[in-house]
């Protein structure tokens, strides 16, 4: 199944409206440096990313830039993959992450590129160090990942894909500690929450960190005996710890969805259907919304999802009138 992205920008919330398309492959992966902070500025999601060859040759006279491999043209990237090439992949997280298992399932074969956050996995396929990013947008228990959705409009890549993956966790820690033996887990907020209920029963204390692998690379690389983490079965065979419990999350129906990003929108075809995310803001004003959603409604086009932003450059404010409380300093 694959996904097509339309994005369209009218003055002035921003509301991303899912109303969606992605064929989609394990070998080691290649750590990719951190990226510099600076970002480019939103240009559309429709918009591509241009290629100059002039500028790369001036760029390659001037030490101070980094150069990068001449760039593949949508058609003989395609030509490359139907040739058997592995595409190369990134992913938010280290070795064992889940996000690793969502990119190895959207693209068998491919190579896996961890990213330390969002943003890199972002800059790797624009800076074209990488073909594609496999990142999470949603979850079935824990909800949206907003980051993820405010990087979409920071960004001009397109989403071609989406994939589900089944999330079950395991509390993992130390050969040698037993459940008992421990105080505190490590893991990613997200689950963290998605086991909240087991975690309290057991009388843990929880510390959030960047990712559930990087939670079992900690607890493993300092030999921690008082200290677990939530993680993938993956991750403990790769750190080499023990799995003191599996499947802990506190419904087992645990799915996050991840979105398929490419710098080159696809064309959808008509044999599949497709989904189309659509970005769009609102001018202020009664029933502005409801104007929008029956576009929608009156042509039978389902939305499957509805998420709000806020306008960086319109903030919430705090209303100055009578009715508000005022503190006198």
């Amino acid at each position: 199944m694959a996904t097509a992205t339309s994005i369209v920008r009218s003055p002035a919330a921003l509301l991303f409206a899912k109303v969606t398309v992605s064929d989609h492959k394990p070998t080691p992966t290649i750590q990719i440096s951190r990226f510099p902070s600076k970002r480019s500025c939103f240009t559309a999601l429709l918009s591509s990313l241009h290629h100059d060859n002039n500028n790369d040759d001036n760029n390659n006279n001037n030490n101070n830039v980094i150069s990068h491999p001449k760039p593949l043209s949508s058609s003989q990237l395609f030509n490359s993959v139907s040739n058997g090439s592995r595409l190369r992949v990134a992913y938010q997280g280290v070795r064992g992450a889940y996000s690793e298992a969502a990119a190895e399932k959207a693209y068998p074969n491919c190579e896996a590129v961890p990213c330390d956050q969002f943003d890199s996995a972002f800059q790797a396929v624009e800076k074209w160090l990488v073909d594609r990013a496999v990142l999470p947008i949603e979850n079935s228990l824990g909800g949206s990942i907003h980051r993820n959705y405010d990087l979409l409009l920071r960004h001009s890549l397109h989403i071609v894909g989406e994939v589900k993956l089944a999330v079950q966790h395991c509390l993992v820690a130390n050969h040698g500690v037993q459940l008992e033996d421990l105080s505190r887990v490590l893991s990613h907020p997200q689950a963290l929450a998605q086991c909240e209920n087991t975690l309290t029963k057991i009388g843990l204390s929880r510390e959030a960190v960047d990712d559930t692998a990087l939670a079992a690379k900690h607890v493993a690389l300092h030999k921690l005996k008082d200290t677990g983490a939530v993680a993938s079965s993956s991750a403990a065979k790769i750190y080499g710890l023990n799995i003191l419990a599996q499947n802990i999350q506190d419904d087992c129906d645990n799915v996050t969805r991840f979105l398929i990003l490419a710098r080159e929108p696809i064309i959808p075809g008509i044999q599949n259907p497709f989904k189309t995310s659509i970005v769009f803001s609102l001018e202020e004003g009664p029933g502005v919304l409801f104007k929008a959603l029956a576009v929608f409604a009156l042509r039978q086009i389902n939305l499957t999802k509805i998420e709000s932003r806020p306008l960086r450059n319109q903030p919430l404010r705090a209303a100055d009138d009578n009715n508000g409380s005022n503190i006198d300093g």
